[in-house]
């Protein structure tokens, strides 16, 4: 039975309010949904939770049937990557394996993929760092984005854009969606993260406000992100206005309770689907 939207929504803490074609589908997961407990469970520690992170402190094997709840709602399994804060696109030009395919590959080292090939379920994992989405109007190619504050400095927003826009036509028009992060009423940062974003950008400084502290300030990942999607020509951007350090109901924060556990944001074109459809 091919998975549909009432298969993953179970798992969907948030769904994307984007105007995108029906074959780009997409979702947040959320702590719900899965057999993790402690700091990977759900708030209070209750089992239940959907860690999806393998290299945060969770059982192992909690983790692996929380990938297998999660993959078997999905077209295929989804595509994790090893995030290490960088700005690298991995290209996903192969079709997706049988979604009960078991891989001992390492995953790939990149902080973002990008697929033109429908089924392939692309994959970020956050816990404070912006996770963002980004297709093309008419559904063609997708891409997904870990941006923490190093990511996003470094260019791994222009990154991804850059590789979409090599599967797709010129001058198509592209449009993102910002996920859950943390929020800038709770993201206090030094000076080493001001002058990662204004030393390059003075413009950068109108999200920074001061901090509670001296030489801290508190910085706006959504604005930042938006400034980014701007300067390489994505202007539709919607989402953002989430906060994972407070909402701890839906969300893991690494800055409230680490290590804690991860959250997938995950991105797909529906099999079947043709170019444009």
């Amino acid at each position: 039975m091919k998975p549909t939207p009432s298969h993953w929504r179970e798992f969907a803490a948030l769904i994307p309010d984007w105007s995108v074609p029906p074959q780009v589908q997409a979702f947040v997961t959320g702590r719900h949904g899965g057999v993790s407990s402690g700091a990977w469970g759900l708030d209070g520690g209750r089992a239940g939770g959907l860690n999806l992170g393998a290299g945060c402190g969770d059982d192992p094997d909690s983790v692996a049937e929380n990938r297998r709840l999660l993959a078997r709602a999905l077209p295929s399994a989804p595509l994790w990557l090893r995030q290490v804060h960088g700005a690298d696109v991995h290209v996903v030009e192969s079709a997706a394996p049988d979604v009960s395919a078991v891989t001992t590959a390492e995953p790939v080292i990149a902080d973002a993929a990008v697929t033109a090939q429908p089924g392939r379920v692309l994959a970020v994992l956050t816990a404070d760092c912006l996770p963002v989405l980004i297709t093309d109007r008419d559904g063609r190619a997708v891409g997904v984005a870990h941006a923490g504050w190093r990511g996003l400095s470094g260019g791994v927003l222009e990154n991804t854009v850059a590789a979409l826009r090599t599967m797709l036509p010129r001058h198509s028009s592209l449009q993102a969606w910002l996920g859950p992060a943390i929020g800038p009423d709770a993201f206090e940062v030094g000076r080493d993260v001001l002058e990662a974003f204004c030393d390059p950008d003075p413009a950068c400084l109108e999200a920074f406000v001061p901090g509670r502290q001296p030489e801290k300030w508190f910085a706006d990942l959504y604005l930042l992100a938006r400034r980014r999607l701007s300067a390489v020509g994505v202007d539709e951007v919607r989402g953002g206005g989430f906060c994972t350090f407070g909402d701890r109901a839906r969300f893991w924060s690494y800055r409230r309770e680490p290590p804690g556990g991860r959250m997938a944001s995950v991105i797909w074109i529906r099999p079947g689907s043709t170019s444009g459809a």
